[in-house]
C-alpha cells in the first residue's frame, strides 16, 4: 500500500576535495551547480529535474554517503510517517527548514542497514533547468558531459536486509521488484521500488553497516552510455566496469569512480514495475550474470570497493 512517498530527492556525498569532486559532476557527468550554503555544501541538479537541487557535495575527511532523502507529498503524510517510525522503535530526528537550502523540514531515521534515510516534502522548484515548463523545448543547450537528466538511485551495503525490506514495505510503501536469493533461500540483495521504476534504492547485504557502493544517475538511450565511456577514457577517468548490460533491471550500463573514490553509474532502459508484479528472482549462483549479463562473471572489484 502506498504511504505518500513520491521518489528519492537527494543523496549527500562526502568528497575529499570539493573542487575536485564539483569539476567531476559538472563538467563530466553534466549536472548543474544550484547554490553553496555557509558550510561550504555545494547544491547540484539534472536537467529534468523540477527541485532546486537532487545531490549535495560535502568536503570531509573520509569519502561516503551521510544520507539519502525521499519526497513525499506532503507535510501531513511526514508527520504521520514520522508517529509510523517512533511506533517501530526507529531512530529518528527532526531536521528543521533552511538546514538544507531551501528544503523545508526533514524527518531522518537510521534503517537496520545502519544507512540515515530522511523524508521531506518541500523544496523550492525552479524548473527543468534550461527549457523550463512552458512551451519547453526538446532539450537545454549548453549542457556538458554526460547530460545526466536525473539522480535515480542508490545502492547501499549492510547488514538486516529482512529487517529493512520490512521497514521499506510495511511504512514507507515500497514493493520488492527484484531480489538475489541464496540457496538456503536468504536474499542476499534486495531492489525496492516506490513507483513504476526498476529501484528508487537497493540493498546488498554485508557484515559492515552503512557502506555506500553508488549513485546512479539516468540516460536516454545506449549510446548516451557509449558516449560516457567515450568521456571518460578522454578525461582518464578511473572505470569500474562497462559498457555492459545487467541480467538485473536489463539496464544498459556504466560504473566509474569519482575523485574521492565514490562510485557513479551513468544507465539507460530498465525493466519497469507495477504494484501486481512479484519479485523478479535471480539465484545467487547466477549472481555473475546478474550483475554484468554479458561478461556473466562477477568484478571483484565491484562487490569489495565501498566508501
Amino acid at each position: 500500500m502506498k504511504k505518500g512517498v513520491m521518489r528519492p530527492g537527494h543523496v549527500q556525498i562526502r568528497v575529499l576535495d570539493l573542487n575536485e569532486a564539483v569539476k567531476h559532476y559538472v563538467e563530466l557527468m553534466g549536472l548543474i551547480e544550484m547554490d553553496r550554503d555557509q558550510e561550504g555544501r555545494v547544491y547540484l541538479k539534472a536537467w529534468t529535474e523540477v527541485d532546486k537541487y537532487s545531490v549535495i557535495l560535502r568536503e570531509s575527511y573520509e569519502p561516503g554517503m551521510d544520507f539519502m532523502g525521499f519526497k513525499c507529498t506532503s507535510e501531513e503524510v511526514v508527520e504521520e510517517l514520522r508517529k509510523e517510525l517512533l511506533a517501530r522503535g526507529c531512530e529518528v530526528e527532526d531536521i528543521p527548514e533552511g538546514d538544507l537550502k531551501d528544503c523545508g523540514r526533514r524527518v531522518q531515521f537510521r534503517a537496520p542497514t545502519g544507512h540515515l534515510f530522511e523524508l521531506f516534502a518541500t523544496k523550492e522548484q525552479t524548473g527543468k533547468w534550461g527549457v523550463g515548463d512552458h512551451n519547453p523545448e526538446a532539450w537545454p543547450r549548453g549542457l556538458s558531459g554526460m547530460r545526466a537528466s536525473r539522480f535515480d538511485h542508490c545502492l547501499l551495503y549492510g547488514p538486516n536486509l529482512p529487517e529493512t525490506l520490512d521497514l521499506f514495505s510495511s511504512v514507507l510503501g515500497f514493493d520488492l521488484a527484484e531480489q538475489v536469493v541464496a540457496p538456503d533461500g536468504t536474499r542476499v540483495a534486495q531492489f525496492l521500488t516506490v513507483g513504476m521504476k526498476a529501484h528508487d534504492v537497493a540493498f546488498i547485504h554485508n557484515d559492515e553497516p552503512d557502506k555506500f557502493h553508488h549513485a546512479s544517475f539516468f540516460l536516454e538511450t545506449w549510446h548516451d552510455v557509449l558516449r560516457a565511456a567515450d568521456l571518460l577514457s578522454m578525461t582518464d577517468t578511473a572505470i569500474d566496469i562497462g559498457p555492459t548490460r545487467h541480467g538485473l533491471t536489463h539496464g544498459q550500463t556504466i560504473y566509474f569512480f569519482d575523485p574521492s573514490g565514490n562510485r557513479n553509474e551513468v544507465f539507460a532502459g530498465g525493466d519497469y514495475h507495477y504494484p501486481d508484479h512479484p519479485p523478479v528472482t535471480w539465484d545467487a549462483d547466477e549472481l555473475g550474470k546478474a550483475i554484468f549479463y554479458h561478461d556473466r562473471q562477477l568484478n571483484e572489484r565491484f562487490l569489495t570497493v565501498l566508501t
